[in-house]
């Protein structure tokens, strides 16, 4: 099931994708939960029941008439894997790892399906990144990998949008991974039931201007979803609608010659099979700033 966070009549709704269509749960499931959070909080009794009662549903609405938001815009932890695909690794100049690296979002960084992601004032060097993003369904602490599927609710896609220069100034990679605006999310959520097991075999890419600049696949990970989950959570206790952000394959821009940097005026889209494409304009921080004081 494709769960999605959209705006209609002037306010926020939680709705269900069938086929191109959406299905407004609050319209259909009386006293269903309100918000993509409280429904993965509500657990999968509620789930399964909501999706029941939305594929019966009559009144439908165009998904192209919708404007999608951030499927979690305000999650309570977003954990990010760098370097977790050898290719990338190796693009960078990196050895490959035998942990992890880790790194948070900041909710404030963060943006929905068709927003603008924002170069900023003080630097030209905004890259792209096409991710898996796990999402979190159930509290959880150590968990074994072979018990790691029983605690996804679903999965979606991140475009996590890297200021390179600001990246490089630390050891620590914070500054450049949570500039504002800059890291993209959506265009919904996919439930785990309908996504392979441990996510493998699905193809990811990023297009920027229509040209194909990462393919690559889930296969190729370092360390898989359910690995993941297993390290992560030796660390921390794991919480409904927490999200982890799986790493990037090859070809990101800095790794060119010479570099490719996104834009104004450029459309980048990332993408995962069974997933979804999530497709952003970008635009200079001076812009984003005048269209939101209009």
């Amino acid at each position: 099931m494709r769960y999605v966070s959209y705006e209609n009549n002037g306010g926020p709704r939680l709705g269900v994708v069938i086929g191109s269509e959406v299905v407004d749960v609050a319209a259909n499931v009386p006293g269903a939960p309100a918000t993509m959070l409280e429904l993965i909080r509500a657990g999968a009794d509620v789930s399964s029941k909501v999706e029941a009662a939305c594929a019966q549903a009559a009144e439908r609405v165009p998904l192209a008439r919708c404007r999608l938001l951030s499927p979690l815009s305000n999650p309570g932890k977003f954990v990010c894997l760098g370097l977790n695909y050898a290719e990338h690794a190796k693009e960078g100049g990196h050895d490959l790892p035998d942990y992890p690296s880790m790194f948070l979002r900041a909710t404030t960084s963060l943006i929905g399906p068709g927003d603008p992601m924002i170069v900023p004032s003080c630097s030209s060097h905004l890259d792209y990144e096409a991710e898996l993003t796990i999402v979190i369904g159930e509290r959880c602490r150590h968990v074994p990998e072979s018990e790691a599927k029983s605690v996804i609710f679903g999965y979606t896609v991140f475009n996590d949008g890297s200021v390179r220069d600001y990246q490089r100034r630390t050891n620590q990679w914070t500054a450049g991974k949570n500039f504002d605006g800059t890291g993209a999310l959506g265009p919904w959520i996919v439930t785990a039931d309908e996504v392979p097991d441990n996510a493998k075999g699905l193809g990811i890419r990023t297009r920027l201007n229509g040209q194909v600049m990462q393919d690559s696949n889930t296969d190729y990970m370092i360390f898989s979803v359910y690995r993941t989950i297993a390290i992560l959570s030796e660390i921390m206790t794991l919480e409904p609608g927490d999200l982890i952000a799986t790493g990037t394959p090859n070809g990101v821009g800095h790794a060119r010659k010479p570099p490719v940097w996104m834009r104004p005026g450029d459309v980048v889209e990332v993408e995962v099979d069974g997933i979804g494409t999530l497709s952003n304009p970008i635009a200079a921080e001076v812009e984003a700033r005048e269209r939101a004081i209009a």
